[in-house]
C-alpha cells in the first residue's frame, strides 16, 4: 500500500516519489499494484482496459504487461501539451489491433499460431517512456513494473491491415529534428514477430475473469529501447514501407506507405 499511495501521488502532483527499496519482490506484487492505482485513479471503470503494452527481452524470458490509461493515447492531428513527463524517452513500436473480443477461456487455449488470426490492424505507434519515480528508468525492475512499466503516453499512427511480414527485414528509425537517426536497424525486434506474444498478453489480460474486448490495443516492445528525448523535440519513428509517426510542435503526424 505505501507502493500504491506513492504512485497515486505522484500522478496526481506531478512530483516523483522516491523508489521504495524492496517493497515489491514479484511480478505478481507488481501487477496488484499496478490493478490498485488505476483503480484509484478511475482509469477504466468496470471494464478491462483497452490500450495495454507488453513485451520482453527475448522468447525464453518473462514477457511483462501493464494496462494504460486512455487520458495518455493521442492519435494524429492530437496535441501532448496537457501531459506532463519527468525524464521522457522515446520508443519505437508496433502497435496490434484485436479483431474480436477474447474470453478467459479463449485465452487459455491460444497458441502462438493463433496470432494472425486474432487481429484485424497494426500501427507504427510511439510509447513515451516516463517514471513515477525520482530514479526514472533507473528504478529497481519490479518498481516500474509497477509504474505501468513506466509508462508516460502512446502515440498511435493510422491503422492499416495486418499483412504477413518478413520482420526479420523490416528497418525501423528514430530521429530528432533534422540530425541523422539516433536509433536505427533492420530485424533488432526482441521477439522476432509482434504477434509471438499474443497469447501471452491475452492470458494476462483476461486473468481475474475478464474479457478483452474486441478493437482491444496492444504495443509489443521497442526496436531501439528507450532513448532520452530532449525538451520540445520534434520526433519521428518511421517503419519504411509501413509508415510513420511523430511530434512536431507538440502534436501527432502521421502516414501510412512510405516508399523505402
Amino acid at each position: 500500500m505505501a507502493v500504491v499511495t506513492s504512485l497515486v501521488a505522484a500522478r496526481r502532483s506531478g512530483r516523483p516519489a522516491s523508489a521504495l527499496a524492496q517493497a515489491v519482490c514479484s511480478d505478481d506484487e507488481a501487477y496488484a499494484i499496478q490493478d490498485a492505482v488505476a483503480s484509484a485513479l478511475g482509469w477504466f471503470g468496470d471494464s478491462p482496459p483497452k490500450y495495454w503494452k507488453s513485451g520482453g527481452a527475448a522468447r525464453d524470458m518473462a514477457l511483462t504487461h501493464a494496462g494504460l490509461p486512455p487520458a495518455g493515447v493521442r492519435t494524429a492531428g492530437q496535441s501532448l501539451a496537457d501531459l506532463r513527463w519527468q525524464q521522457p524517452a522515446v520508443e519505437a513500436e508496433i502497435a496490434l489491433r484485436l479483431a474480436r473480443e477474447v474470453t478467459p477461456e479463449q485465452a487459455q487455449r491460444l497458441s502462438h499460431a493463433d496470432g494472425p488470426g486474432l487481429v484485424d490492424a497494426m500501427a507504427v505507434a510511439i510509447e513515451i517512456a516516463d517514471s513515477r519515480w525520482q530514479e526514472g528508468l533507473q528504478a529497481p525492475a519490479a518498481l516500474r513494473l509497477a509504474d505501468q512499466g513506466s509508462h508516460g503516453a502512446l502515440v498511435l499512427g493510422p491503422w492499416m491491415r495486418c499483412r504477413a511480414q518478413d520482420w526479420a527485414r523490416q528497418r525501423c528509425e528514430l530521429r530528432f529534428g533534422a540530425a541523422p537517426p539516433v536509433g536505427a536497424n533492420t530485424g533488432a525486434y526482441s521477439l522476432g514477430d509482434p504477434l509471438w506474444l499474443l497469447p501471452i498478453w491475452l492470458r494476462h489480460a483476461t486473468r481475474g475473469g475478464r474479457t478483452v474486448a474486441a478493437h482491444s490495443v496492444v504495443t509489443t516492445g521497442s526496436w531501439v529501447g528507450a532513448i532520452p528525448m530532449p525538451a520540445n523535440a520534434e520526433v519521428l519513428v518511421r517503419f519504411p514501407g509501413l509508415g510513420h509517426v511523430g511530434l512536431r510542435a507538440g502534436r501527432v503526424e502521421a502516414a501510412l506507405y512510405e516508399p523505402d
